[in-house]
């Protein structure tokens, strides 16, 4: 059975891909478990714009709901640069690229521990399955040799 750690870290590495995919911009992750009481992990990442905003907190939703985690609060003020969807053990911060300058979360956890990105995209790669050796064939055994009846 996975730990509850493990498994948020699966949920991170999820959130990650539709982030990715849905081309948000410059993807943070902090493992903020020893710094806070009410989280484990920060993802903070960027839009574009606000219909943007908007798709990756959609798309993000999406992929919480399949996992059947519980989505314990989204705040998002409309125009205001700034959404945070609360998964309880994860905390995903979307900005604008102004209001992510002007909060600097980093900046207020940097004494957290920074989870690589691209080794939670990275898929991993099946193992090599060694394909038997080609069986030397047996020569076909030879056809009896009969003899032919006189009539």
């Amino acid at each position: 059975m996975k730990s509850k750690k493990q498994a948020t870290l699966e949920l991170v590495k999820l959130c990650c891909r539709a982030l990715d995919d849905k081309k948000a911009g410059d993807l943070r992750v902090l493992d903020v478990s020893a710094q806070s009481s009410i989280t484990d992990f920060l993802v903070i990442a960027t839009a574009t714009s606000d219909p943007h905003l908007r798709a990756l907190r959609v798309e993000l939703e999406k992929v919480i709901d399949a996992t059947k985690t519980k989505i314990v609060g989204i705040e998002t003020a409309q125009e205001s640069g700034w959404t945070v969807i609360d998964a309880f053990d994860l905390m995903i911060h979307l900005f604008s690229a102004p209001r992510r300058e002007q909060y600097g979360l980093e900046n207020l956890w940097k004494d957290a521990t920074e989870v690589s990105v691209p080794k939670l995209l990275a898929v991993a790669k099946p193992k090599a399955v060694k394909k038997p050796s080609p069986a030397i064939k047996k020569a076909a055994p030879a056809a009896k040799k009969t003899r032919a009846t006189k009539k």
